[in-house]
């Protein structure tokens, strides 16, 4: 079974690339992220046409989540199901071929210190709060998605010069150990445990040509996942190119 997580950076803007990149890989599942469209403007029928069904819970302009699959979709969920009035679109789930799947997109924070960067922090605090109501870490479940967190200075070409920005403060780190702490390995770390693997590179500043990357898109499972887990990488082809989104597919393997 193979899953994979991107953040397109508008389906719109990458639509023909969306629809080349799965007739090339053919994952079982993708999560997307950064939708950028409502639900009526999503590209429903080519990606139908390319053999998948997709789950959507889009926002104008903004954010926005998808999960699409080859095979039959149960149980979604567009909210964290908390008590928080969120009006924005980051969190899909669905029960898919026996394992729960979900799609975020955890905000960037802005700045640290500011409104913004709170709400990153609280974000993830409803989110672990959200696997403890609802979901059991005995069972199979994929949390994939854009973090905007590096975990560590390995996923950072230059730490310095990222340190103490919202992808690598350690207030975000701490925030995102302990959303694992529920019950989460970081898939892509079990394969690479040396680093110097990323998914971003900012457009500016020949980002990408120089390779000043973060690793900051994350597919997470529970131990029964890790069981079968047979591969892990980078799509680092799909950042080049014409009009590429910023960041790079993330794809994992489990044995069936």
């Amino acid at each position: 079974m193979k899953i994979a997580t991107w953040n397109v950076n508008s389906i719109r803007s990458r639509l023909d690339r969306l629809l080349r990149w799965l007739e090339h890989h053919q994952p079982d599942v993708l999560c997307l992220q950064e939708l950028k469209v409502t639900d009526d403007k999503f590209p429903f029928d080519p990606i139908r046409e390319a053999g998948y069904a997709a789950s959507v819970h889009g926002q104008k302009t903004y954010n926005g989540v998808a999960i699409l699959s080859r095979a039959e979709v149960e149980d979604v969920c567009r909210t964290l199901d908390d008590s928080d009035d969120d009006p924005q679109a980051r969190f899909i789930s669905a029960h898919i071929d026996g394992l729960r799947v979900a799609s975020v997109y955890v905000p960037n924070g802005s700045s640290v210190g500011s409104d913004k960067w709170r709400y990153k922090l609280a974000w993830l605090q409803r989110l672990r709060t959200h696997l403890d109501c609802h979901a059991d870490p005995a069972e199979p479940l994929v949390l994939c998605g854009d973090f905007n967190v590096a975990p560590h200075d390995l996923d950072v070409a230059n730490p310095d010069a990222w340190r103490n920005t919202v992808l690598c403060h350690e207030d975000g780190r701490q925030a995102l150990r302990d959303l694992g702490s529920w019950g989460l390995v970081d898939l892509f770390r079990k394969q690479h445990p040396d680093g110097k693997f990323y998914s971003w590179w900012d457009y500016r500043m020949l980002g990408f040509p120089k390779n000043d990357g973060l690793r900051i898109d994350h597919i997470l499972g529970t131990a029964p996942v890790l069981a079968r887990l047979e591969s892990a990488q980078i799509d680092r082809d799909e950042r080049k190119g014409t009009q590429p989104s910023d960041h790079a597919p993330v794809m994992v393997v489990l044995t069936d």
